[in-house]
Parts: structure tokens; C-alpha cells; sequence
């Protein structure tokens, strides 16, 4: 594995969020304007295919850092500090935000918000959570697509492509499950890389397939990795899907 240098700005301020197998996902924003937990929690739901954003692992999960100049002495300063159970994480939260060694503060630990009995409660059913992944992802959000990042060698990661896909049919009829059939055989024999494919039906869930634009059915939404695409009616052309996800080269 390369080490690749991830060249920061002087000054920013940085958050980011673990989850509890170890997964992270970071921002880093040279204004400093620090809006972003709610982002971290929707890319999360996105990639991992979660029901909904996993906003109780804020702030337990969390780490921030902000380089500011103090205009005393005109020096750069750092304040890091880290939530106990990310503690262990220092060497990756050094690595990313490239501060070297830095010894990172324990923020303090807020009982009854961040209860570990209560958040194993969520384990049922965020069980993606509690898994490693082998992901690290630098959302940035002055681009319109996120960007991965391949860790540095301290972090001991390997960034990895992953599809969230969903496929809305409208009934669940013998078509359907040839149309299902069909397209996991073929991403598993041509896309090369992970991937999450949830079946939505329109007839009883018409709510998702207004937020995600479905007005024909079969339609397959390429959710992540972003931009979104959608792909409607023929879906047993390979070539087709795998152009409309952005992998033709695994054909």
C-alpha cells in the first residue's frame, strides 16, 4: 500500500464520525462553519443502507479538531478533542487530518446521552453499524461528489467502492422475481465491487419513489456512490446497467 499525502489547509475545522465497527466518515472545512453532523449521518444511511440516519451515534462517536489563529500571537493553534470510545482511534484522526502526532483531548462523557446500554439498543436494527467495513470517506462538501481518499499507512485501511442501489417494481409478481434474479446474477458476475440492492414496491411504499423520482416501473436507482442515476424499464441489458453505474469496464 502507498502512502498518499493529504494536504490540508492551515486553518480549518474538522469533524468526524466512527461508527461502532470501526468505519469513518470525516469532513474538513476551511470557512470553519461546522454544519456538518447531520451530512456525516445522511452519507452513512446512504452507503451502508441504513433505514434512516444514525443520529444517536452523535456526539458519542465524534471527534472534532479546529487550527485557529490566535490574533495575540498571530500562531496557528490546534484543539483536538475525541469522545472516549474513538479515543483509540487517534493514529487514523492524526492521519487524516495529517497532525502528526498530536495527542487528542477526551471530550467529556455526557451520561444518559451517551450510554452505552443504550446504544447497543440500536444494534437490532443499524447491525451495518456494528460491522467493519474497511471504510474511510472524506465527504467533501464544497464538491457536488464525495471524494475517497486512500488512507495513509498509519491508518492500516483500504478504501473500498461500494454500490447502494434500489430497485422499485410495483407488485411483487413472477416478473418481478425474474427481473430480481437477473440482476443479481448479473452485478455479481460483472461489477467487481460491493454492493446493497433494496426492492421497493411503489404499490406500498409510493413515499419512496417520490423522493427518489420513480414514476415507471422497474426502475434501479444508483444511490451511491454519487452522481444518483436511474435506469428505467429494460434491465436485462448488462451493458446498460453497468454504463448506468458507471462501471462499463467490467464487461
Amino acid at each position: 500500500m502507498t502512502t498518499d499525502t493529504l494536504f490540508q489547509p492551515q486553518l480549518f475545522k474538522g469533524i468526524a464520525l466512527f461508527t461502532p465497527g470501526g468505519d469513518l466518515i470525516y469532513c474538513i472545512d476551511s470557512n470553519k462553519q461546522g454544519r456538518w453532523h447531520s451530512h456525516l449521518c445522511t452519507a452513512l444511511q446512504e452507503i451502508l443502507d441504513l433505514p434512516e440516519p444514525p443520529h444517536f451515534l452523535v456526539p458519542c462517536y465524534t471527534a472534532t479538531i479546529d487550527h485557529w489563529l490566535d490574533p495575540q500571537t498571530q500562531q496557528v493553534k490546534t484543539f483536538a478533542e475525541a469522545y472516549p470510545v474513538v479515543m483509540k482511534h487517534q493514529a487514523v484522526l492524526n492521519a487524516i487530518f495529517d497532525t502528526g502526532d498530536l495527542v487528542w483531548q477526551p471530550a467529556p462523557w455526557q451520561d444518559g446521552l451517551c450510554d452505552r446500554m443504550v446504544l447497543s439498543t440500536y444494534r437490532a436494527a443499524f447491525p451495518q453499524l456494528w460491522e467493519d467495513h474497511d471504510l474511510i470517506i472524506n465527504l467533501d462538501l464544497s464538491e457536488p461528489v464525495p471524494r475517497y481518499y486512500p488512507p495513509a499507512r498509519a491508518v492500516q485501511k483500504a478504501a473500498i467502492k461500494t454500490y447502494v442501489l434500489r430497485l422499485f417494481v410495483a407488485g411483487h409478481s413472477a416478473n418481478t422475481e425474474r427481473i430480481l434474479k437477473n440482476l443479481h446474477e448479473q452485478l455479481e458476475r460483472s461489477l467487481g465491487y460491493p454492493y446493497t440492492m433494496k426492492v421497493i414496491d411503489v404499490l406500498t411504499n409510493p413515499e419512496q419513489a417520490e423522493i427518489d423520482q420513480v414514476s415507471a416501473t422497474p426502475t434501479l436507482v444508483k444511490v451511491w456512490p454519487h452522481p444518483i442515476r436511474r435506469l428505467v424499464g429494460d434491465l436485462d441489458n448488462a451493458e446498460k446497467i453497468l454504463q448506468m453505474l458507471g462501471a462499463k469496464d467490467k464487461l
